[in-house]
């Protein structure tokens, strides 16, 4: 599946805003609230650990205040069979918290747990198009790698139930991929449609900021797609060590016998190497010097070895809290405990300039 089409423009702009907040992080990141999260269809691979995950703790522990959002309603915009959520739900937290994610200085909470959160994509729906929506390419390439080919109306509205996500916690970062710039300049448009509409310029909402990220994607083991649990190609986080030498061991290279770093022309033997980099914080290009011409086997046994000694911590956390799922939730509950009280003052400051409060 290609990526959505991002205007050269639009990325540049983006991308001179989001240098702006890696400085502002850098220096000073009071005032800032991140928004992050992730839909629970299971536990969770490393994938996402080097995609998204490291760099949510890299963010908590600099300081800016974060959200974490378990959007159990997103399971239900673009599949037919929801599959087992709260056990789902239970996987994510656990995976998240095992990283390092703290409840002390983050808040998770879940989409059906805050109704007014969800209340305000009634207004916000009104500030967009139905041709707006549909243009949405991120909406078009989910729509996609469903296999479908009729749009529901909950994954047509995806994007506005994303701006309510950012925007009643006051989210202004966002931490996102290339490919998800449509959605948050969706965000952006909504805001400040709403503060010129039913506010009269007041700034009402703040129009949030993407955080373009330099992690790297993780290329499943069949070296063909991105890592993804659906097609079998992952390593999760929970598997043991043994698991993780075993499918690292049948993970797809090249017949040629000196490993070099070339993504392009050698994506297999590439993404071993940026996954053995990711691991010890050495470049790809050396790690790939130091094996030379022993070949991918060598190439193999030393990403596992260093990838199981990188998670070794991770999963050790990881099997405590699968011990008690009580903790999990209690987590969940009191993050959405606080989640529905900044909704209901954002509901509340909605009505009030809207003239809705009688």
């Amino acid at each position: 599946m290609s990526e959505p089409i991002i205007s050269r423009s639009s990325y540049d702009t983006a991308k001179t805003r989001s240098d702006e907040l890696w400085a502002k992080i850098d220096s000073d990141p009071s005032g800032l609230r991140m928004l992050t999260g992730d839909r629970p269809t299971g536990a969770l691979h490393i994938g996402h650990y080097f995609g998204s995950l490291a760099n949510r703790v890299r963010l908590q522990d600099a300081g800016i205040e974060t959200w974490v959002l378990v959007a159990d309603y997103q399971v239900i915009t673009d599949r037919d069979v929801i599959g087992d959520i709260h056990g789902s739900v239970r996987e994510l937290l656990t995976d998240h918290l095992a990283i390092g994610l703290d409840p002390e200085r983050s808040t998770f909470f879940a989409h059906s747990a805050v109704p007014a959160l969800n209340q305000l994509m009634l207004p916000f729906l009104s500030l967009v198009t139905q041709p707006e929506l549909e243009r949405n390419p991120t909406v078009k390439a989910e729509l996609a790698a469903a296999g479908k080919s009729a749009m529901g109306g909950l994954l047509l509205t995806y994007p506005v139930h994303q701006a309510a996500d950012i925007l009643f916690c006051g989210g202004n970062v966002v931490p996102v991929g290339r490919d998800q710039l449509p959605h948050i300049e969706q965000t952006r448009v909504i805001a400040r449609r709403f503060n010129e509409r039913y506010a009269g310029g007041e700034q009402v909402f703040t129009e949030p900021d993407a955080l373009l990220s330099e992690a790297p994607t993780i290329l499943g083991l069949d070296g063909d797609h991105k890592m993804s649990k659906s097609r079998g190609n992952t390593v999760m986080l929970r598997m043991d060590e043994a698991e993780t030498a075993q499918k690292i061991k049948k993970a797809k290279t090249d017949s040629e016998r000196v490993i070099t770093y070339d993504p392009d022309g050698r994506p297999e033997v590439a993404n071993l190497l940026t996954i053995a980099a990711q691991c010890t914080g050495r470049s790809p290009e050396e790690i790939a010097e130091e094996i030379g011409d022993k070949g991918s086997g060598t190439l193999k046994v030393m990403t596992a070895e260093v990838l199981n000694e990188h998670l070794a911590p991770i999963r050790a956390r990881r099997r405590e809290l699968e011990q008690d799922p009580g903790y999990l939730f209690s987590v969940l509950r009191a993050g959405n405990e606080r989640a529905n009280e900044v909704a209901e003052a954002t509901l509340g400051r909605v009505r009030e300039v809207m003239g809705m409060v009688y």
